[in-house]
């Protein structure tokens, strides 16, 4: 079965994209995406190839998701998040452990914002989240991007403490990925409670990076962002 899903991806294979997403996704030397390879598909064409697999196991999709192939795993992830939606609390579980047991192979942004709310989020979101902590103090960059982009599903409840304290402890990070990613989930938080996005961001504005700042601000109204920028709000 997995040999009919590299078929289908290789079908449908745009060489011409996939030159602009090796560009898009830094796969250069040095870059965060480094030796990552695409296909050129995009995202609604790997869904459709995706929900003609849900009944595929847990460990073909993990013997899918070890692809050099970016296309090859992210169509493995959206099989997982399509196969979360539909189990039982036992697979569900099993589903978590598989998506944590292997985020050295979920190692581009897309991979993790299309996923990690839907997986992580939603197991963790009636349980302990611990697990996210441990993650936003790793040393991968992509594992700290998981522990932001699952508090998604918690602000989405309006629950907005674990994103708040994850935001806080990678305030000092030095990656734009991770700046971004924590001004996103504030800007998200802002949009239900905008009093709970300002006093985090009166704590910490003066000192947050600029990119998180200017993600977390973007739809304040011009005046009050430029003031944030200036450092004149107090």
């Amino acid at each position: 079965m997995i040999n009919q899903i590299k078929k289908d991806i290789q079908k449908i294979a745009n060489p011409e994209k996939a030159k602009i997403y090796q560009r898009f996704f830094k796969t250069g030397k040095g870059q965060y995406g480094e030796g990552d390879v695409f296909l050129g598909l995009t995202v609604p064409q790997q869904r459709s190839i995706a929900k003609n697999y849900l009944g595929i196991g847990l460990p073909k999709i993990q013997q899918l998701l070890k692809s050099k192939i970016h296309e090859h795993r992210l169509v493995a992830l959206i099989i997982l998040v399509e196969k979360y939606k539909k189990a039982g609390d036992e697979e569900k579980g099993n589903i978590f452990n598989l998506y944590l047991k292997n985020t050295k192979f979920i190692n581009n942004w897309d991979l993790i914002d299309l996923t990690a709310p839907n997986i992580v989020g939603e197991f963790l979101l009636d349980k302990k989240r611990i697990i996210l902590y441990n993650l936003a103090e790793s040393k991968s960059l992509w594992e700290k991007r998981i522990s932001v982009l699952a508090t998604f599903t918690f602000i989405r409840n309006n629950e907005f403490k674990d994103c708040l304290r994850i935001c806080e402890i990678l305030l000092k990070d030095d990656h734009d990925l991770i700046h971004k990613a924590c001004g996103w989930m504030l800007r998200e938080i802002g949009k239900r409670d905008l009093a709970v996005e300002e006093k985090f961001l009166k704590k910490h504005y003066k000192n947050m990076p600029r990119t998180m700042l200017r993600y977390a601000i973007e739809r304040f109204e011009e005046n009050k962002r430029q003031k944030y920028l200036k450092g004149k709000i107090k």
